[in-house]
């Protein structure tokens, strides 16, 4: 089975998506945009992930996963710092997918710690608390950094050693001149990836660093990670402003082993 890791659906506004600088991503994108996707480049499921940090978002990737079959799990967003996090996190608990049916409901948690003022956020006594919160459940934590708060990212593994943990867009590195990647994103994807409870997605890298040779970028987190800690991602629909959905799976089957491509994905998520 062929799994997709990493995607997105939403229905466009100005108001909350300002982020998205592409005209070809100002509008709707739907499950159904995707279902032609993958079915035209043989991928058989998808984690679906949080694109708006509010509640209404996780229920709409769980209406989603209902209503279709390939979205396997539901990374969704909820309010980590807020005092009453544990309520939204035991109803949301009861959607997880059952023994029986081991799709479709929630796997993870994401906060966009990338967009915080402050690159500390990640270490806020408030977020750990929460954070520590989902550690007492089966669900896994998300880490959205770029790579400037990849250290900070790394202390915040030191602090929950017992949570599955995974680290989005390789981090969001950094690439010199001529597009190899950046000396201390490596230094730094090394360091992290010595957390073992630490798994890294290959996603998202060619919005960062644009169509360069994506090689020396695999090898650097396979080398760091292992093949059995790197799982591969589409960030469809954010990447097809740089690159055809099958064009960036072709890409990256010439160099990631054939687990990246669904059994990580299947073991980290529980699936």
């Amino acid at each position: 089975m062929t799994i997709d890791s990493h995607q997105h659906f939403w229905r466009y506004n100005d108001a909350e998506f300002g982020w998205i600088s592409s005209d070809a991503l100002r509008r709707d994108f739907a499950p159904s945009d995707l279902a032609t996707a993958i079915a035209a480049a043989g991928v058989d499921a998808t984690i679906a992930v949080e694109a708006r940090q509010c509640v209404e978002e996780t229920e709409m990737l769980l209406a989603f996963a209902a209503e279709h079959p390939f979205i396997a799990g539901v990374t969704g967003w909820l309010p980590i710092v807020a005092d009453d996090f544990s309520r939204y996190l035991d109803r949301f608990l009861a959607t997880k997918h059952t023994k029986d049916t081991k799709r479709g409901g929630l796997v993870a948690l994401r906060h966009v710690v990338q967009d915080e003022p402050d690159d500390a956020f990640i270490l806020r006594d408030d977020f750990n608390r929460g954070v520590k919160l989902v550690e007492r459940t089966d669900l896994a934590y998300e880490i959205l950094v770029f790579q400037r708060q990849l250290a900070n990212a790394t202390r915040f593994a030191d602090r929950h050693p017992d949570l599955r943990l995974v680290l989005d867009h390789m981090g969001k590195p950094e690439r010199t001149a001529d597009g190899r990647p950046n000396a201390e994103w490596t230094r730094l994807i090394r360091e992290m990836a010595r957390r073992e409870n630490v798994w890294c997605k290959a996603s998202g890298l060619v919005t960062e660093v644009g169509r360069v040779d994506f090689r020396p970028y695999f090898d650097a987190i396979l080398s760091a990670f292992g093949p059995e800690r790197v799982m591969w991602g589409s960030d469809w629909p954010v990447s097809t402003a740089d690159i055809a959905y099958g064009e960036w799976l072709a890409a990256c089957r010439e160099v990631l082993p054939e687990q990246c491509f669904g059994s990580v994905a299947g073991k980290f998520y529980g699936l």
